[in-house]
């Protein structure tokens, strides 16, 4: 019976305007799943939209139409965008689905019977674009320290859930459990600036506008939309309802990956109404760093925003998706540059890989009609090679689990450039002139086509239609990981993989 395997990527705030930052968790993510489905694993791998709130009412009067309409549009433009990058997501929860509304409502009613939420007064400072509530010490030079813009105060009847209760028990969770915040910047940036200073209880309900969930009891009263977002881990997997058994099954989630400016939410507000659920937490939540470009964050007002299908029209879906798994050490912020993606892709794919295939099945069909088995013929040069065939699994599996998704892909592209160096090795078109070392030569080109093999067996989870194209020009199906001695090959005709990008 194979293993189950959680994978979460926030669900998406509808704002209508997707950038190539937007994608970078989501591409992250389907990385992690498919490399997991690869080894054996049941994955489940979560995305989503989050869609209520006062900015998405607001922008739809604006626009004379109903919130659900306003939403409808965007929530399409998402999932063509998802297909467009080949995201394979198993769920895609809105939070407008009635399954979502029903639970949430049942959760709420459930933490206000036990006393986690009470009603109250909120008086403070809030942020609409982030839909966050701020006190004025938190504030970055009178704004909000997310975002950078206004915030405003506002006065209403709320309910609220009692962060404080649980503050003691959290820091003892995440004291006891070093790996539940990751990277270590970012628990020490929720210990130090958020937990120990006090945490104040948050209010959870709105009642100065009307797009959100009811709260059951007290319909003057909308949930507050965080609490409505954060618990759709739990609310697509069935909890709480007639058949839960999905929800047994992948709960708690393996991975939760989030941008560093919803970590707080992700791992204070989370973790705590989960405990007030007496539900286990989340195996890790991993924040990462922003895609920037010119060391600012991508948006349209600063001019640097491009629709990431533009990028996928001109340069192919593989080469942005390689791109964004390769350039930045996840956890950090990483620089997005058009030229580099060019760059990447010109070295990268099209010298490296592209040339490989090209160069190794050209020689297959020129010197054995395409047809090659392993003569077994082991010389110098041979062992190595061989050897890093036969452990690139288990590096990339080393560096998928610990979340270097960059340093994965170097591996497997550091085999590609050692096949490339062990074809000047070994010359097989000088070998290829002596009819005594005809098997040494079909050894060679064995070896080679097991690293191509292989490689693209790997490459599946990272770049899904190069791996689909190396195998249609090797012509075998068999994606077992490691080197296999006793294959045979009849391949195809080689046709360039990625083509080299012009610079303009």
């Amino acid at each position: 019976m194979s293993k189950s395997f959680y994978i979460t990527t926030p669900i998406y705030y509808p704002s209508g305007n997707f950038h190539i930052g937007h994608c970078y968790t989501t591409i992250i993510a389907d990385a992690i799943a498919r490399y997991k489905r690869l080894k054996g694993y049941d994955v489940c791998f979560q995305t989503g939209t989050d869609e209520h709130g006062q900015k998405i009412e607001d922008k739809a009067g604006k626009a004379g139409v109903s919130p659900k309409e306003y939403v409808d549009n965007i929530v399409s433009d998402a999932i063509d965008l998802w297909d467009s990058l080949h995201i394979s997501y198993d769920k895609f929860l809105r939070t407008t689905d009635e399954i979502h509304i029903k639970t949430v409502q049942k959760i709420f009613t459930k933490l206000y019977k036990q006393g986690d939420i009470y009603k109250g007064e909120y008086k403070g400072l809030y942020c609409t674009p982030c839909e966050s509530f701020w006190t004025s010490t938190q504030l970055v030079d009178g704004k909000c320290p997310d975002c950078n813009r206004e915030v405003h105060e506002v006065s209403e009847e709320a309910y609220f859930l009692k962060l404080s209760k649980y503050q003691d028990r959290l820091v003892e969770y995440i004291e006891s459990h070093p790996d539940f915040i990751q990277p270590e910047s970012r628990k020490n940036e929720m210990i130090n600036n958020f937990i120990k200073p006090g945490l104040e209880d948050l209010c959870v309900s709105r009642t100065s506008f009307r797009w959100g969930i009811p709260v059951p009891f007290d319909e003057n009263h909308i949930v507050y939309v965080w609490l409505d977002a954060l618990t759709n881990y739990i609310t697509s997997l069935g909890y709480m309802s007639e058949d839960d058994s999905e929800f047994q099954k992948y709960w708690p989630a393996n991975i939760q990956l989030v941008g560093k400016e919803i970590v707080r939410f992700h791992t204070i507000v989370w973790p705590i109404i989960l405990m007030a659920l007496d539900l286990e937490l989340p195996k890790q939540v991993f924040g990462h760093g922003w895609l920037v470009i010119n060391g600012e964050k991508i948006s349209k007002s600063l001019g640097n925003y491009k629709d990431p299908r533009e990028y996928i029209k001109k340069y192919g879906v593989d080469a942005v998706r390689y791109y964004v798994l390769r350039e930045v050490s996840f956890g950090n912020d990483g620089t997005f540059s058009e030229e580099a993606l060019i760059t990447r892709t010109n070295a990268d794919l099209a010298n490296n890989l592209g040339n490989l295939v090209n160069r190794t099945l050209s020689m297959a069909n020129k010197y054995f009609d395409g047809k090659i088995c392993n003569k077994n013929i082991v010389e110098e040069y041979d062992t190595e090679f061989i050897s890093m065939i036969c452990n690139l699994s288990s590096i990339v599996d080393e560096r998928v689990d610990s979340l270097h998704i960059n340093d994965a892909m170097e591996s497997i592209f550091e085999l590609l450039r050692r096949a490339n160096k062990y074809i000047d090795e070994t010359s097989p078109w000088i070998l290829a002139k002596d009819e005594a070392r005809r098997d040494r030569l079909e050894s060679v080109l064995y070896n080679l086509l097991e690293a191509i093999r292989v490689s693209a067996t790997l490459l599946e989870a990272f770049m899904p239609d190069t791996s689909k194209e190396m195998f249609r020009q090797l012509q075998i199906e068999d994606k077992s990981i490691g080197y296999q001695e006793k294959l045979t090959y009849q391949v195809g005709t080689p046709t360039p993989i990625f083509e080299r990008i012009e610079k303009d």
